[in-house]
């Protein structure tokens, strides 16, 4: 099929037509999590919203360098430059070394994207394995004389960056109304302006992480480590840099001002930032403790849940709402993409048992042109499940005998559930994903085998029972020429 794919450029604040660098291959870069702490939902957001780009573009014929980085050092408090590394500070309060603690919590971050069915990134690297690569750049910057040094460490100078070029473009900020930080903060006095940045930091002496360099012992940049791994392994120019809106500021902005100097360039051409999730109107995260983690999520263990919800239940609430868009968490709004997954997969089960007829009464090829069109728009995902609902719907009545389908129509519709539900969406069953509902859909099959035993003896009052008390649980039990199947009502 031909694709022509819109992008939202954030840089440009337009959508556009998606034309690779060097086609087929594409490259991906997105920022990753900093690995101090349990994954809660607005990571889950920003590996869905990418792993949705990784999916459609390889579905699509491109072949993908996805690299997708781990932050585990550099990170300071506040985002800022000063204050203890996030990891560091981490690894003191636990008596550990902070390795330990990025490796406790990479690996249960790994977990959690098994657990959400989003793909492994080509490239995985870390911070810490890239210190000869930042410190590389920061000399870079240094002889072009866009940094300078101060008691060891190394700040970039954005007032002489922005005579020659605009230091916001990304965020939109103008350079003459960022407002000069009053606040005693330690190294302030170091630096020529509050909003130059840090390219290297000298190591305090109770400094845990910190490596040799030609500015004495100290550590990278939180903003350095990005504009270094990408450049190693997507090069000096690539195709798309995604990560959370809340990154756009200062850091992708930081990322961008280092690399044009350091490479004459603008590093990357499409710029993309999946938004927020919001719990009662306000961000969720970490700084502002209203978190809830992904762990918590799949136990119903925590205050804010009336219950335990699936990874692929998770997965489905977050692609309802396009990437762009905020997405503000309620068990209501979970409770309902609940019922809508089941009845997605549910209809993808009974797809497979469809017959053919001599000729179709319904347009399976508009269903198929509605999912491309919605994905070739900036990766509408939720325009794509209205579509596959359109489907859900065609599928039922053709079960039920109120339309028919010709043979090659089916192909198509059940090519197009394949490509759209399972390569491009990411949904599994979820007796496939484990979990939760693994349990719930093996309970059930034993339901109805005992109801379908109580009704082969004409035991018909345990048979009405059975139905009935599922009716009363929002569960509803069809009995087919293939057997009793069962599906969430709305």
């Amino acid at each position: 099929m031909e694709n022509s794919i819109l992008i939202y450029n954030t840089l440009s604040r337009k959508k556009e037509e998606f034309v690779p660098y060097n086609p087929p291959f594409v490259g991906l870069y997105v920022c990753g999590p900093t690995v101090y702490g349990d994954a809660h939902l607005g990571h889950a957001r920003a590996a869905i919203s990418f792993d949705l780009v990784f999916r459609y573009l390889t579905a699509v014929g491109y072949k993908v360098r996805y690299v997708r980085n781990i932050t585990d050092v550099g990170h300071l408090e506040n985002d800022a430059d000063e204050g203890e590394d996030k990891i560091a500070k981490k690894a003191r309060l636990e008596q550990l070394e902070p390795m330990e603690v990025v490796q406790y919590y990479t690996d249960r971050y790994h977990s959690n994207m098994d657990q959400l069915n989003v793909r492994k990134p080509s490239i995985e690297p870390r911070a810490s394995g890239h210190i000869i690569e930042q410190i590389e750049l920061v000399k870079k910057i240094l002889a072009e004389g866009f940094a300078y040094e101060s008691n060891g460490s190394i700040y970039f100078d954005v007032a002489k960056y922005n005579e020659s070029h605009h230091y916001g473009e990304l965020s939109g900020r103008v350079l003459e109304d960022m407002l000069s930080n009053t606040r005693a903060l330690d190294g302030q006095d170091e630096k020529k302006n509050s909003f130059d940045f840090a390219l290297w930091k000298q190591a305090q002496p109770e400094h845990i992480m910190r490596w040799p360099s030609p500015w004495g012992d100290g550590f990278p940049g939180w903003h350095m480590e990005c504009s270094a791994m990408s450049c190693k392994y997507l090069g000096e120019q690539f195709d798309i840099h995604g990560g959370g809106m809340d990154l756009m500021f200062p850091h992708h902005e930081a990322e961008i001002a280092q690399s044009v100097v350091a490479n004459g360039r603008q590093p990357v051409h499409y710029w993309m930032h999946n938004n927020m999730i919001t719990i009662g109107g306000q961000k969720m995260g970490k700084s502002l403790g209203n978190f809830i983690t992904l762990d918590e999520f799949f136990s119903g263990n925590h205050d804010r849940l009336e219950r335990a919800y699936s990874p692929m239940t998770i997965r489905f609430f977050i692609l309802q709402a396009h990437y762009r868009s905020t997405l503000d968490f309620s068990n209501e709004a979970l409770q309902a993409a609940e019922k809508g997954f089941h009845r997605l997969l549910a209809a993808n089960e009974t797809l497979k048992k469809l017959k053919p007829s001599d000729v179709s009464s319904v347009d399976i090829a508009a269903i198929t042109k509605g999912c491309y069109d919605a994905m070739n728009d900036d990766f509408n995902s939720p325009q794509v499940i209205a579509t596959l609902f359109e489907g859900v719907r065609v599928i039922n009545q053709i079960h039920d005998g109120k339309e028919t389908i010709s043979a090659a129509d089916l192909v198509l519709l059940n090519e197009t559930f394949n490509i759209f539900v399972v390569d491009v969406l990411g949904l599994l069953d979820e007796v496939t994903a484990g979990g939760q509902d693994s349990k719930v859909n093996g309970l059930m099959e034993l339901i109805l085998q005992i109801r379908q035993n109580a009704r082969t003896t004409k035991d018909w009052g345990t048979s009405d029972l059975i139905r009935d008390e599922l009716k009363s649980l929002s569960i509803q039990v069809k009995d087919t020429k293939e057997g009793p199947v069962w599906s969430v009502e709305d």
